[in-house]
């Protein structure tokens, strides 16, 4: 078996992990959340990185993810120490180890979403300025199922509260405006994929999360308001990535 081949079968095996340990969380009993969240962070971030590599190999690929990672975490320094781009807000130690006061797990959650909102974007768009904005967005867009739940479970908060369920809209733009630097760098490094070839994992990974979120705010954890913004937000992006993805096997 090839080394692609190989990693190619190890992402799958991750997802197909992560799906059942994501299905699994939303039964635990409280007293073992936190744990759990931090090795799904872990598991994510290991599935996407894996996938990373099988489609654009096994340098290049999880090189990409952890930029993304590190242009995250550097962002989150400034935010929790200046209040910009995000809005004043803090960190508890939920997360594990923290850098002047920004979990270090932090920056997975910037890594392990970049490559399948990158794919996202490319196949609603192949201009490049186009893409990274639209990949700006289909992050961003994540960030509104994320963010509830992660503050609604005291993982950080903002002090001074906010309309969309105590976030203020200033993090989401300060989201927008990580994430076209996130994918900006991408541009510049990975000039080359095709998403519409190698990018049925991350495609997955983006659409699997999406409807996830969405069946478990609106069923499990009865956040209809979650459930709406989320769902709308992550489907803006996710039903024209599948529907040209779709076209392109056709």
């Amino acid at each position: 078996m090839s080394p692609v081949s190989s990693l190619t079968r190890a992402s799958r095996v991750l997802f197909g992990a992560l799906a059942g340990a994501q299905v699994g969380y939303s039964y635990l009993p409280e007293e073992r959340r936190v744990p759990a969240t931090r090795a799904i962070v872990g598991l994510m971030l290991t599935a996407s990185a894996t996938e990373a590599a099988a489609a654009r190999g096994a340098r290049r690929g999880p090189a990409l993810v952890a930029a993304a990672g590190a242009v995250g975490f550097a962002a989150e320094l400034v935010g929790v120490a200046t209040g910009r781009p995000f809005g004043h807000y803090t960190y508890s130690g939920k997360l594990g180890p923290r850098v002047r006061g920004v979990p270090i797990a932090a920056a997975g959650a910037w890594a392990m979403m970049a490559r399948p909102s990158w794919v996202v974007a490319g196949l609603v768009s192949r201009r490049r300025p186009v893409r990274v904005a639209l990949a700006a967005g289909a992050l961003t867009a994540w960030d509104v199922f994320l963010d509830p739940r992660m503050a609604r479970e005291g993982y950080w908060s903002w002090p001074q509260g906010g309309r969309y369920e105590g976030i203020p809209a200033t993090n989401f733009a300060g989201w927008l405006v990580t994430g076209a630097g996130v994918f900006a760098l991408w541009a510049l490094l990975d000039e080359e994929d095709d998403p519409a070839v190698d990018g049925d994992g991350a495609l997955a990974l983006y659409a699997w999360t999406w409807i996830g979120e969405l069946f478990a705010n609106l069923v499990i954890w009865r956040r209809p308001r979650v459930a709406a913004a989320g769902g709308a937000a992550m489907g803006a992006f996710a039903v024209p990535a599948l529907l040209s993805r779709a076209r392109a096997r056709r």
